[in-house]
């Protein structure tokens, strides 16, 4: 966009001297957010003053915030008085999003714990291996996931404590209680007096593991922080962007579809929390289910990966839903096909907002997005950075590229992670001299907008041709038959590989190989153009938060059709 550009103009006014997105250097050179909280514990402690206004929703009950500060509260009081809990020690959570899931990951940092949010969907080997990494003293479990953890805290000489929520925790021993057992909260009793530092860890939250074994990301209050401002500024800047005042009108209801132990969730519950807002949650997801809550509770925004965006959008017009109280969409978790923002627009217009970003656990969540007039305009990129975010697109030796031309993005700010859990090397190989984070991820700038091109380990290098992955894909996305597409290179004797696709079709589709390959080749190079196609029933394989998982396919895919 021109140096006119009204958001330029915006993001100026809400970031100069004094105002509430300044930005100062840290030591090492990386941006800092001047004000805002500089702990969990203090921007949660600011949403109390929300009182009866509700925050978590779901089929076994409603809490105010109130009821939920007061809650958190009494757990933490718990942690540190009956427990015997120190600032340092690790609380492991496992559990679907129950709205005790917030209650627990909140009483954590209010007691000047570690929480470390295990994925829900792990196996009790893959939680054991998680669990052996960080050694929690509490393990905070659903009754769905304690069978899973059970004989892993059984067997550690050093037994810890286990609070069950939604769950029968009398067979299993002293050391286990059920939440629901516990006296009940006091709404005149605060946190426990416990000295919170922002260079204190807050969080561990362990990678997706689609490469491998999982890392736990460990990252300290100051950078949690910076990840709870991250949004607050977005939201600020789309809302100048529709020439409205930050602040001003209705609190958001927002659809959380994202699980709670994934970074993408923390970004729309820190938007949520900041603004008093509500969060309506799901035992799990179905697009029908989805429609009746946001008519049900008049849910303003949606939170999800790009998957369940389409289905939602494919189940609205099926039931001929207009979804007349939605204003925004927001996709993250894994890249949105381009043609998600058109279809939005056509159907919609410009009443209902669209928005993506770009965010890692490294990161604690979002550090970019994309949102309004600007993503309709530039459906490719993921946005610019938000003030307390640094962006450098890397070269082979690390200098900075030209503008527009292709390298590893790397990161620096305050929502980096501090290094991995009981993994220096790991650490070392991650961050480069002056606190850059090195992502793995391929991009481009122009204009200060990102676009991700690919991750460095998708790229194909077919006969000295690079070949990105999430180009090819995009286009496959836009055949009209097409419902899910992963594609990926296989070995090939003269190229060192060849591009291949897996492909879902949608039901009653008649494109075949032959018909796939010709619609990219009227888009792509020849060279881009996969020579194998493997079409398939079934849902492509993909973790918690949507990322297909590659790996698999590779595994299971064939057999594969060249087409002709």
């Amino acid at each position: 966009m021109p140096n006119n550009d009204p958001l330029r103009a915006a993001e100026a006014a809400l970031t100069a001297l004094g105002a509430p997105f300044e930005v100062v250097r840290a030591e090492d050179g990386s941006p800092l957010y001047a004000g805002g909280p500089r702990t969990l514990r203090e921007f949660v402690e600011a949403t109390w003053a929300y009182g009866d206004r509700p925050f978590l929703v779901a089929e076994s009950g409603t809490y105010t915030y109130g009821e939920f500060f007061a809650a958190a509260c009494a757990l933490a009081r718990r942690f540190t008085g009956e427990f015997g809990l120190v600032p340092g020690d690790r609380a492991g959570i496992a559990m679907r999003n129950h709205p005790e899931w917030q209650v627990a990951f909140w009483a954590t940092q209010l007691a000047g714990l570690v929480a470390v949010p295990l994925n829900a969907w792990w196996t009790g080997p893959e939680l054991t291996y998680a669990l052996d990494d960080c050694a929690p003293r509490v393990l905070l479990v659903d009754g769905e996931r304690l069978p899973r953890v059970e004989p892993w805290a059984r067997g550690r000489k050093d037994r810890p404590r286990v609070i069950v929520f939604h769950g029968d925790a009398g067979e299993w021993g002293e050391e286990y209680e059920a939440y629901e057992g516990i006296r009940a909260a006091d709404p005149l009793l605060g946190p426990p007096d416990v000295d919170v530092r922002l260079e204190d860890d807050a969080t561990i939250i362990y990678t997706s593991g689609t490469t491998g074994r999982p890392k736990g990301a460990v990252a300290t209050h100051l950078a949690q922080a910076g990840a709870a401002t991250h949004p607050r500024f977005h939201a600020a800047l789309s809302a100048l962007g529709r020439g409205q005042i930050p602040g001003q009108g209705p609190a958001p209801v927002s659809l959380m579809t994202f699980p709670f132990f994934h970074v993408a969730a923390f970004t729309a519950l820190y938007s949520v929390m900041a603004a008093g807002g509500t969060l309506v949650l799901m035992r799990k997801w179905d697009a029908g289910r989805a429609l009746e809550l946001i008519r049900e509770h008049r849910v303003t925004h949606y939170a999800g990966v790009p998957a369940t965006a389409l289905q939602l959008l494919d189940a609205a017009e099926a039931a001929g839903d207009g979804l007349e109280s939605l204003t925004m969409l927001n996709t993250g978790g894994s890249a949105a096909p381009a043609g998600l923002v058109g279809r939005l627009t056509a159907r919609y217009g410009g009443r209902v907002e669209p928005r993506n970003g770009y965010g890692l656990t490294e990161t604690c969540g979002g550090v970019m997005a994309n949102f309004g007039a600007a993503y309709r305009a530039y459906p490719g990129s993921v946005g610019r950075p938000a003030p307390g975010t640094e962006v450098r697109v890397a070269g082979p030796g690390g200098q900075a590229v030209a503008e527009g031309e292709v390298g590893e993005l790397w990161l620096r700010g305050q929502s980096l992670i501090r290094g991995y859990w009981n993994d220096p090397d790991a650490t070392a190989r991650a961050f480069a001299d002056g606190g850059w984070f090195m992502t793995g991820d391929l991009a481009t700038v122009r204009d200060g907008r990102v676009s991700i091109v690919d991750r460095i380990t998708d790229m194909i290098v077919r006969g000295g041709e690079n070949v990105y992955c999430v180009e090819v894909e995009s286009v496959l996305h836009a055949h009209p038959d097409v419902l899910e597409a992963a594609v990926l290179g296989v070995p090939h004797p003269v190229l060192g590989e060849e591009v291949a696709a897996v492909v879902r079709m949608r039901p009653g589709a008649t494109a075949g190989a032959p018909e796939l390959r010709a619609h990219v080749g009227e888009r792509l190079a020849a060279f881009k153009v996969p020579a194998q196609v493997c079409v398939r029933d079934e849902p492509l394989p993909r973790n918690a938060t949507g990322k297909i998982l590659k790996r698999e396919l590779r595994a299971t895919a064939g057999p594969f059709v060249s087409g002709g």
